[in-house]
């Protein structure tokens, strides 16, 4: 906490660290300490006074800290976006793909791949530019206007020109303009729901009256940039602006690089991983048949070659093919995708964060109880607050509203029979709000609501089943119990009383207005309870979530006690609760224990909701965050898929991922079966490059050994790679099975590992057998004579050639599944379409003029039902492995 001096000339620390650039104390504990301060040592400390700043202080100040504005507009450069974009392993591992395509002629390749370069670049500035837009879209909300006191004058002003110790005027309706402290206040009443996700407005004062918070949201004496005065007045003085306000720290974590996700990570990982067998195989291949063949031009061309068949350049088509198929399937279930990765991520997704207000609830204050003192419904009651709502002139609240909205209002209140005589205002040392109206027998009728703490000191009696009590201790007790009753599960409670006049007292009112002095001698009615009710969807989706191994958590701004309730009615386990203030207290690795096992945080900040996603994502879980407020756009620029709706506000939207259509979680469920059936077909692909290239490795690397010339030619491998890439083109089609999809599968480069290591050299088994049938048993060592040579290079090369293209084909139909395929398990017609039509084309391409174009010869007749046992082999072999791998819950 920057430790304050009285110097005119001088203001806290905090504000001064902007100018020097230094590092600033905490802005939670900057301002838990200024609210504790008495108004006018926090005047003395921000070198003002009630009168004002004066306009040439002022300017000076202006110039200091810049205008109250949120962030600096401090760009990267056109070039280093492009420069960030590029180092990106894919985009390497496409310009690598490029380079070889170029170099070994095929231009038609080469020109792809860079279309891909400058497509995934241009995606990847697209990404760069939307914090910049979610940033805007909160400097956009700044653009109004506050009074403020300037030399002694009130004044309208622009509040980009607002500065530190600047004094303004507030009222209802006025938006906060920066961070204030109150000076003074006079039933102010100010919605920060969309900064806390608290339902009702809160009242702030003068002197602080939540003394021993460290949470800055649950301060009263301190009023936040971006909220607005629902009533009240109130004279406040700027404590900060700008990107140093608390609305400015969001501000700040949006224009963040958002963190790479697991599936980012994943694919990342994978590129790696194949370049560095590129970077190792290439080398050792082109050595050793230089040295074997003694032709080093025909051992570079191999290499290369060689390096194209062990590059998976149907990475980037299968990836966005698979998401772009999700994207639109998504769409038909009213879920629009902004950042198509995330599809992946909401089917890994294992827990979900979700903001309770609009959400889990219909964020609508509704009046939902209305009873007696023994909280037994009662129609008068209801009738009763009905007209104190309706015959008040001032500026009606959300509990007002809710209680002349109510569908049955209209039945039990006969307003036509009532006339308004007087009304009693709201003020704050009453905290009563009464009005008074003319009954059709002439007899006045006052009627009072507020706080039951307020209402009890005004009865001397209260009402049940028609007769009349005294307010004696005894009774006191039970009533307040009653009412805590209500408040403990999560209902904001307001008192009912009334009082009857007599008539001279009824007549004396012509002249005389009533006032507060009349709310004396009251009778207890009863109460009326308020609640943001839950969705009645809430509770099943919830419950469809959880099926499929997502663990649903509250993360809201508003008390324990509402969250509570609602969190028991849609069946979210409340045994585990922490509070934003228990949040401050506790570090990083405190927290992600505690967010483990804790089902609801309750009263926490927008930066809270950020630390516990993160805290969650440092135990490994991928996080999904669901909310629509300027609170939760850093949670939702955080989390592994953002998800807002289409009522959000603009900074939430822009800093999803996701835009629900409707605002329930079960539009969600659609959504996470699609995630899972791409991130199904996406690892297919994934398992079967390289595991196939892992076996390729040695097989490539025996070939060029002990092979007296090159086992396959460079036109004979991109052509056999292009046979094989034609072959996935359908996988992003393919059928999933259930038990695929019912829970989360996160990446996890540990099964690749043991997938790659046990599966691949299945394919180089089968490989060597191949070689040596093709060496021993039909003479394909003769190189006697070059036209021997010629004739026994081109059967071994036709004859590996269609055996390494069928294995490459059917590893996808064991890969595919965790049954037996065909059997158990089918793909989808298309995949086996395109198998299909692939193996004919191989078998059938050495009778062909393109197999003659290709170097390939029809193989011995005793070749095919060789092959054919090879293949059923294989394919028997891969099977045992791929079930004892699955025992073993290795994959």
């Amino acid at each position: 906490m920057p430790k304050f001096r009285a110097h005119p000339n001088v203001l806290p620390k905090r504000l001064l660290a902007v100018i020097h650039g230094t590092k600033p104390p905490d802005l939670s504990k900057f301002l838990v300490e200024t609210a504790k301060l008495d108004p006018q040592t926090v005047l003395t400390q921000f070198s003002t006074c009630s009168d004002g700043l004066t306009s040439a202080d002022a300017l000076v100040r202006l110039e200091q800290y810049g205008p109250n504005v949120l962030g600096k507009d401090q760009q990267k450069s056109f070039l280093s976006l492009i420069w960030s974009a590029i180092l990106n392993p894919v985009v390497i591992l496409l310009a690598v793909l490029a380079f070889i395509s170029f170099t070994t002629g095929d231009f038609r390749a080469g020109i792809m791949m860079s279309l891909m370069i400058v497509l995934g670049v241009g995606l990847k500035l697209i990404q760069e530019s939307k914090a910049n837009n979610a940033a805007a879209q909160l400097k956009a909300m700044i653009s109004v206007t506050a009074t403020v006191i300037r030399d002694g004058k009130p004044l309208e002003m622009a509040v980009a020109r607002l500065v530190p110790g600047d004094i303004v005027n507030l009222s209802a309706g006025d938006m906060i303009p920066a961070d204030v402290r109150i000076l003074t206040a006079k039933d102010l009443f100010v919605t920060q729901g969309s900064l806390t996700g608290e339902s009702f407005p809160v009242e702030k004062f003068a002197v602080e009256q939540n003394v021993s918070t460290i949470a800055p949201n649950e301060l009263t004496s301190i009023a936040f940039l971006g909220t607005s005065v629902e009533s009240g007045s109130a004279t406040a003085v700027v404590i900060a602006t700008g990107h140093e306000t608390f609305l400015g720290g969001i501000a700040h974590s949006l224009s963040e690089q958002p963190v790479q996700t697991s599936f980012d990570k994943g694919i990342a990982q994978f590129t790696w991983l194949m370049l560095q067998f590129i970077l190792v195989m290439v080398p050792v291949v082109f050595v050793l048949n230089g040295f074997s063949k003694h032709n080093w031009g025909d051992a570079f061309f191999f290499a290369v070659a060689v390096a194209v068949g062990l590059t998976p350049e149907m990475l980037p088509m299968i990836v966005t093919v698979c998401l772009s198929k999700g994207a639109l399937s998504m769409s038909r279930n009213k879920v629009i995708v902004k950042r198509i990765n995330a599809i992946q991520n909401l089917g890994a997704m294992d827990v979900l964060c979700t903001d309770k207000t609009g959400t889990l609830t219909m964020d609508q204050v509704s009046l939902e109880k209305y009873c007696d003192v023994e909280l037994k419904e009662d129609d008068g009651v209801l009738a009763l607050a009905y007209m104190n709502s309706h015959f008040q002139t001032g500026l009606r609240n959300v509990l007002d509203r809710a209680v002349l909205a109510h569908s049955e209002t209209h039945t039990h209140a006969k307003i036509p029979d009532y006339t308004k005589v007087d009304e009693i205002p709201f003020d704050f040392q009453r905290r009563i709000m009464s009005v008074v109206v003319r009954t059709p027998e002439g007899q006045d009728k006052i009627i009072s609501k507020g706080a039951p703490e307020a209402i009890f000191p005004c009865c001397h009696r209260f009402e049940l089943d028609g007769q009349l009590y005294p307010m004696d201790h005894e009774h006191i007790d039970r009533l307040k119990q009653e009412y805590e009753r209500l408040s403990s599960d999560g209902f904001r409670v307001l008192a009912i009383a009334s009082k009857d006049l007599p008539p001279h007292a009824a007549n004396a009112s012509h002249a005389t207005p009533y006032t507060k002095a009349d709310e004396t001698d009251l009778i207890l009615n009863g109460y009326v309870a308020f609640l943001d009710p839950p969705k009645e969807t809430a509770s099943a989706a919830i419950q469809a979530l959880q099926k499929h191994g997502i663990s649903v958590k509250v993360l809201t701004g508003d008390n324990d006690l509402v969250a509570r309730k609602i969190c028991k009615e849609v069946g979210l386990p409340t045994e585990f609760v922490m509070l934003g203030s228990e949040i401050e207290k506790l570090s990083a690795d405190q927290l992600a224990d505690a967010a483990e096992r804790v089902t609801l945080f309750a009263r926490v900040s927008p930066s809270h909701k950020q630390r516990i996603i993160q805290a969650l994502q440092s135990r490994k879980h991928t996080v999904g965050f669901m909310g629509d407020g300027i609170n939760d756009a850093p949670a939702l620029h955080a989390a592994d898929v953002g998800i807002s709706v289409d009522s959000a506000v603009d900074v939430a939207k822009e800093s999803a991922d996701m835009i629900l259509l409707e605002k329930s979680l079960l539009v969600l469920e659609a959504g996470v079966i699609e995630g899972r059936k791409v991130f199904a077909n996406i690892v297919k692909y994934v398992r079967m490059g390289a595991s196939s290239n892992f076996g390729n490795m040695f097989s490539v690397l025996g070939a060029s050994l002990f092979v007296p010339y090159l086992p396959m030619t460079p036109i004979q491998i991109l052509a056999n790679n292009m046979l094989y890439d034609f072959s996935q083109t359908a996988i992003p089609t393919d059928d999933v099975d259930p038990e695929q999809i019912e829970k989360p599968r996160p990446w996890d480069i540990r099964q690749l590992t043991r997938f790659i290591v046990f599966i691949g050299p299945c394919s180089s088994i089968f490989d060597y057998t191949t070689y040596f049938m093709m060496l021993y048993l039909f003479n394909c060592w003769d190189t006697s004579t070059p036209e021997a040579a010629a004739h026994s290079a081109s059967v071994f090369q036709t004859g590996w050639f269609i055996e390494s293209l069928l294995t490459q084909i059917l590893i996808i139909h064991i890969i595919r599944t965790n049954k037996i395929p065909f059997l158990q398990s089918r793909s989808s017609w298309p995949l086996l379409a395109t198998s299909i039509c692939i193996i004919l084309f191989g078998v059938a391409i050495p009778f062909t003029a393109l197999g003659t174009y290709l170097g390939l010869t029809a193989p011995p007749l005793l070749y095919w039902p060789l092959l054919l046992l090879t293949l059923l082999s294989y394919v028997i072999v891969t099977q045992f492995v791929k079930m004892w791998l699955l025992r073993k819950k290795w994959i």
